[in-house]
């Protein structure tokens, strides 16, 4: 079923507090439309075209200077117009790429050369790799200074934990691993990614509550979630917006508020420069690591 999604907000709201320099949009996405790259076919949703210069029109709202691109599922392992945004997005940009398993060598240099800096297994949309050969997988982004990024629901990290604890790369965690408030902070799934997290080598992206939340248009209920997260690793976590917020059909985040939201997950101004900037510069080689 291929349903069509939302927009984006145009005009989202500034944010209320100031943000630090050289923050960092995590998670976005850059849809050209079917008529500049065609979506393949076995898509979940169709999205209208949410081009780069409306995605930085929204970055100067907000006051924020990096981002990290992330492939869309719709262009299944074409990474073409993912590419090509880093590079006209400027220095301050890497991106996410999405791989068929039998890549190679010099393609995987390729993207890394081009910003590339993880690739996504994306277990909600069609259109994403499988995690069959992940493990192998893992072992030769070691090589190219890549991470390995999950959209996953949080049950699923039940059955996977284990083998995601050894593996020898950063795993990163879109969305709080997609948890349901309403399932409450001990369900087995949100307990899993917690203990990911508290092992050392998972990294959360604090993004999403819209995704998770039972309490619109506040999403307050996310916030126990998100602090949990944040005690258990302070150093591991970092936030995006989702823009253009794929696969929404009957409601869009103001982008705005959703920044707004991550003080109400910590205590301090250096916990939010953690996650805005320290954090996402070490996960994504701004600081030239």
């Amino acid at each position: 079923m291929k349903y069509d999604c939302l927009a984006h907000m145009e005009a989202p709201s500034a944010p209320l507090v100031p943000t630090p320099s050289l923050a960092c949009d995590s998670h976005n996405h850059v849809i050209a439309g079917q008529d500049v790259q065609t979506y393949v076919t076995n898509r979940s949703y169709t999205p209208p075209a949410a081009l780069l210069t409306d995605y930085k029109k929204m970055h100067v709202k907000l006051g924020i200077e990096r981002a990290v691109i992330v492939q869309p599922s719709v262009y299944g392992t074409d990474n073409t117009v993912t590419l090509q945004s880093i590079a006209e997005y400027g220095s301050g940009c890497r991106g996410i790429a999405v791989v068929e398993p039998d890549v190679s060598d010099a393609e995987l240099l390729s993207l890394q050369t081009g910003g590339i800096r993880g690739l996504r297994y994306n277990m909600i949309f069609s259109g994403g790799a499988g995690l069959d050969g992940i493990d192998v997988m893992a072992a030769r982004c070691a090589d190219f200074g890549l991470h390995i990024q999950l959209l996953i629901n949080a049950d699923m990290l039940i059955e996977l934990e284990d083998k995601l604890r050894i593996l020898p790369v950063p795993i990163v965690v879109d969305h709080m691993g997609l948890v349901q408030t309403a399932d409450g902070i001990d369900q087995p799934g949100f307990q899993a990614l917690l203990r990911l997290v508290e092992a050392g080598n998972c990294w959360v992206k604090l993004s999403g509550n819209y995704r998770m939340s039972s309490d619109r248009p506040n999403f307050d209920d996310v916030i126990p979630f998100a602090r949990k997260l944040f005690e258990a690793a302070p150093e591991h976590m970092v936030w995006g917006t989702d823009w253009p917020h794929p696969a929404m059909t009957d409601f869009m985040p103001d982008d705005g508020h959703l920044l707004d939201a991550l003080y109400s997950y910590v205590d301090t101004s250096s916990d939010i420069e953690k996650i805005l900037v320290s954090n996402p510069a070490k996960l994504y080689g701004f600081d030239g690591s």
